[in-house]
């Protein structure tokens, strides 16, 4: 895998407008999920099929991709706090997206120093992917992302959907990340995400 890239979708099977994939990460490991992998995957299918929707299948999931004028809406499913506990001296909020994740509120530029501690702490034997939140105001935040066999990246769709339930549990959360923004929304415990998919040239 080229080590610039964050990680890799493989596409198992494409039937009409369902596709079944398996996340990459660039160490080899496998994602459970991923916000802007199925958006991507969407985007991929729907440019082949000509359709306005797309099924995207990855583990137990089923992620329902739109397109929404020109971006993409994702319908992630669940999203729940898990706990909100201390952990190696940090105030930690753990968050279950399909995939999991540590959520510390607090200065975002900490991320390089809390992410690779919470990685591979010993409360999560499957290691976590970790987010540091600034809370901007009602319905925004800035945060930074160390992913989970990646390291620090520049967004994650999970992670806004993560960062969103962990800091403000319902309603729509605009999250800045350094390569970009998405638009979470989140209704009865159950996330929709929104954000661009671009072909890079």
């Amino acid at each position: 895998m080229d080590a610039g890239l964050d990680g890799a979708i493989e596409v198992e099977s494409v039937d009409g407008d369902d596709m079944t994939i398996q996340i990459v990460n660039p160490d080899g490991s496998h994602a459970e999920m991923s916000g802007n992998g199925t958006r991507i995957a969407g985007a991929w299918l729907m440019e082949r099929t000509g359709h306005d929707e797309a099924r995207v299948h990855v583990g137990p999931r089923t992620v329902t991709v739109r397109r929404v004028g020109d971006g993409f809406e994702s319908e992630l499913g669940e999203a729940r706090v898990v706990a909100r506990e201390r952990i190696a001296g940090l105030d930690v909020t753990v968050v279950d997206v399909g995939n999991p994740h540590a959520v510390v509120v607090g200065d975002p530029a900490d991320i390089l120093l809390v992410g690779p501690l919470l990685e591979t702490h010993e409360r999560f034997p499957d290691r976590t992917n970790v987010q540091v939140v600034r809370i901007d105001g009602p319905g925004e935040v800035t945060a930074r992302v160390w992913e989970r066999g990646v390291g620090e990246t520049t967004a994650s769709g999970s992670s806004a959907v993560a960062v969103a339930t962990a800091t403000h549990g319902e309603g729509d959360v605009l999250v800045h990340f350094p390569g970009g923004d998405l638009r979470v929304t989140l209704r009865d415990g159950r996330a929709t995400l929104t954000g661009p998919a671009v072909r890079a040239d």
